[in-house]
């Protein structure tokens, strides 16, 4: 009885310090706080008690609750869209403007190269497949967002008697990042005690191929540890058929299943776990 009067307590303690404060909703957190002010990139405030300046990315921002009631939504973080999974890759965005990755959580880096298959190929269609393949390579990492850093294209150059020709050619590389990372209270919620599982679908991506290769799979996938790395779930484990690799990644996850995500030398995996 007692445990419960002090948690009840607590909890309108809580209640009371955010109706008397603003509260800046973000991506992963709710800051009660006094908002002081709103620049181009940032939000600045204080927390209740203090004079310390902190500053937050409006990136990483959804709303801000003010005191009198007043609501703000940021168009920065409500314009992601979300991939749930590698069938998602299309709502992956490409951006070459640094400030907009600002606050967000990077994931990894990505690459890609495509090239025609005759000197006679189509350079804006190996384009498009190069970013084609850093979008899926992105969805299969987890994220919704890449920071392009590099870019590079040739045209077709035809041949000579002394020299030979060459076909149209796109290598991207950047920085895969996402608004928001999945949980890992809520993961481990979902798969409770349960340690066994089943693998049952592949999407695998060559750094050579000119698209992602799916396959189903019957492999049994087995958890020995859960852990949390800088906000990302990483596991401990073993996919069978998979010896010599033992440690994966959480990227997304629903009630019916999870995937994971690991890189072997040129090659990036994405394998769906059944629950």
């Amino acid at each position: 009885m007692k445990k419960q009067v002090l948690t009840s307590i607590a909890i309108l303690i809580a209640a009371i310090c955010f109706g008397q404060s603003d509260t800046i909703f973000s991506n992963n957190q709710k800051i009660a706080c006094s908002v002081k002010e709103l620049t181009p990139d940032a939000v600045k405030y204080t927390y209740p008690g203090e004079d310390l300046i902190n500053s937050i990315y409006k990136n990483s921002v959804q709303k801000i609750v003010f005191k009198n009631g007043r609501v703000q939504t940021f168009a920065e973080a409500t314009s992601y869209k979300t991939v749930a999974s590698v069938n998602d890759y299309e709502n992956v965005t490409i951006t070459q403007v640094e400030g907009e990755v600002k606050g967000l959580f990077k994931i990894g880096d990505v690459s890609s190269k495509a090239k025609g298959t005759t000197t006679l190929s189509n350079q804006e269609r190996v384009k498009e497949r190069a970013y084609k393949k850093l979008k899926i390579q992105a969805a299969m990492m987890g994220a919704n967002i890449i920071y392009l850093t590099n870019q590079r294209t040739e045209g077709n150059k035809m041949g000579g008697y002394f020299q030979s020709g060459s076909t149209a050619e796109t290598n991207l590389t950047g920085i895969a990042y996402t608004n928001q990372l999945p949980d890992i209270e809520d993961f481990k919620k979902i798969i409770a005690d349960k340690r066994d599982f089943q693998a049952v679908f592949e999407t695998k991506l060559w750094s050579s191929a000119s698209d992602m290769s799916l396959a189903a799979l019957e492999n049994k996938f087995t958890i020995s540890e859960i852990t949390n790395e800088n906000g990302l779930i990483m596991i401990k484990g073993q996919l069978e058929g998979v010896s010599s690799y033992s440690k994966f990644r959480v990227v997304s996850f629903t009630k019916e299943f999870f995937n994971i995500f690991y890189e072997d030398k040129s090659t990036v995996y994405n394998i769906r776990i059944q629950l």
